[in-house]
């Protein structure tokens, strides 16, 4: 291991492999390392964030991790996009369990139409109204559609690259990984915050993991969501063994120590992969985690988690609402 210090380049990916395949007491050594950074780029505040499946199952997509999927068996719901009166209550229910932020997703491979388009716009409205930051995982979308719900005041774009480009097409084969960068990209330029990250414990190898931060680290994305797979019966990775909570501490270190100033969180498969060792995610470096329910599982409840916040002497950061672009401020008088 190097010598520690608060570079905000972050570790090689050279360093980083070594410290992927690191076993035995030495992994202390490195969840320390990887809290020192933490607390000196992020201090003791964690972005808390929610989520609501506004529209779920009946995806065209077919990644092989996903219940949604109609190409996969999987047990998911299947309803029509919510109205956006449903998604402000649920972003209010959010808030008043000290949400940072609140994410409007969508099975599909975009929204581009403009019906519903309009209809997620005036949602992310409902969502500012509750006072927490606005976002949205709505797959791919281009630079009108980004546009359009920028002005109705949306913060954060939220868009998975889900593995390392390498092991991509082992995971999903209706949409390609340049795609999704194009997405990401657009949101960057446009000034969104992006959040992109991705699954682990989909097959990929150590090495792969270290590459996916690579990516993430070259695309310069602002949150990065670190999820474990929760296998989900009738799909592909039905059968997948989960990762062991060292293993998912191991990630969450590195990819800390690779990307010092952004945000890491911790999203789904929090519970079922550590199990007992969920509070140990910010000593391995996370600032950030889910609050509540998944697209399609249960989450701990929101009293669990913040007592365990309590417990570890950290603090909620509260909303920063960016102002509504000019055009839509007009747009409503």
């Amino acid at each position: 291991m190097s010598h520690f210090e608060f570079d905000p380049q972050g570790i090689s990916a050279a360093e980083a492999l070594e410290l992927m395949n690191l076993e035995d007491a030495r992994l202390f050594e490195l969840f320390a390392r990887a809290g020192r950074v933490r607390e000196h780029f992020k201090g003791k505040e964690v972005r808390m964030c929610s989520i609501v499946n506004a529209k779920s199952g009946g995806c065209p997509e077919d990644c092989s991790f996903c219940s949604q999927s109609a190409r996969n068996s999987g047990q998911a719901d299947r309803y029509p996009l919510m109205q956006p009166e449903e998604v402000g209550r649920n972003a209010q229910a959010a808030a008043a369990a000290s949400a940072t932020e609140f994410s409007i997703v969508t099975a599909t491979r975009g929204v581009n139409e403009p019906k519903a388009l309009a209809q997620i716009a005036e949602s992310v409205k409902a969502v500012r109204a509750a006072g927490v930051e606005a976002c949205a995982s709505l797959g791919l979308l281009n630079e009108n559609s980004l546009r359009t719900l920028q002005e109705a005041g949306m913060q954060h774009v939220h868009h998975n690259l889900e593995t390392a480009r390498s092991h991509f097409d082992k995971i999903c084969t209706t949409h390609t990984y340049d795609e999704q960068v194009a997405t990401v990209r657009t949101a960057k330029n446009l000034g969104f915050d992006v959040c992109c990250g991705g699954i682990f414990g989909m097959g990929e190898t150590r090495a792969q993991r270290v590459e996916l931060a690579e990516t993430l680290r070259e695309l310069d994305v602002d949150h990065v969501p670190i999820n474990f797979l929760d296998p989900r019966p009738g799909t592909p990775l039905a059968d997948a063994e989960r990762l062991t909570p060292m293993e998912c501490l191991k990630i969450i270190a590195v990819y800390r120590l690779m990307l010092p100033t952004k945000d890491i969180f911790v999203m789904g498969g929090r519970e079922v992969n550590l199990r007992d060792m969920q509070s140990w995610i910010f000593m391995a470096g996370a600032n950030g985690m889910l609050l509540g329910n998944y697209l399609t599982t249960k989450g701990r409840s929101a009293e669990d988690d913040l007592k365990m916040l309590a417990d570890l002497g950290m603090t909620i950061k509260l909303p920063d609402l960016k102002p509504v672009p000019e055009k839509a401020l007009c747009a409503e008088h």
